[in-house]
C-alpha cells in the first residue's frame, strides 16, 4: 500500500476516491521518562525517551489509518497529515489522516518503488 503526503504518485492514476481515513493513539509519559527528561533539561540535548515515544505513536496511528483504508478496499492513502494535541497533563494524542484511494499503474518506467510499504 502506498502512503504518501502528496496528492498523487508518479506513474499511477487515481481511479476511485474512497474517503478520509484516520488513525490515532494517545500516549502518556511515565515516571522513568520524566526523570530522564528532567535530567536532560539540565544539560540540554535530545529527549530520547520522548522521541521514541512519539515514533511509536506515529507508527501506531499510521498502522490504524492503513487498516481502515484496507477495509475500504484502498491500495493507497494520499495527502497524509499528522496532528498532535494535549489530551490531559502528561498525555498527548497523535492523529494521522489522509484520503483512501484506489490507484492503477499507467507508466511502469516511472513507478517509484521506494514509496511502497
Amino acid at each position: 500500500m502506498f502512503v504518501v503526503n502528496t496528492e498523487s504518485v508518479p506513474g499511477y492514476r487515481i481511479t476511485r476516491v474512497l474517503g478520509m481515513v484516520q488513525g490515532n493513539t494517545v500516549r502518556a509519559k511515565h515516571l522513568g521518562r520524566d526523570i530522564m527528561a528532567g535530567l536532560k533539561n539540565l544539560v540540554g540535548g535530545e529527549l530520547v525517551g520522548y522521541t521514541e515515544m512519539m515514533t511509536e505513536a506515529r507508527r501506531e496511528a499510521v498502522g490504524r489509518m492503513m487498516a481502515q483504508a484496507q477495509q475500504l478496499g484502498a491500495n493507497a492513502v494520499i495527502n497524509v497529515r499528522f496532528s498532535t494535541s494535549a489530551v490531559t497533563q502528561g498525555a498527548a494524542e497523535l492523529y494521522a489522516y489522509g484520503t483512501a484511494v484506489v490507484m492503477e499503474q499507467v507508466s511502469p518506467e516511472t513507478t517509484p518503488t521506494h514509496y511502497e510499504n
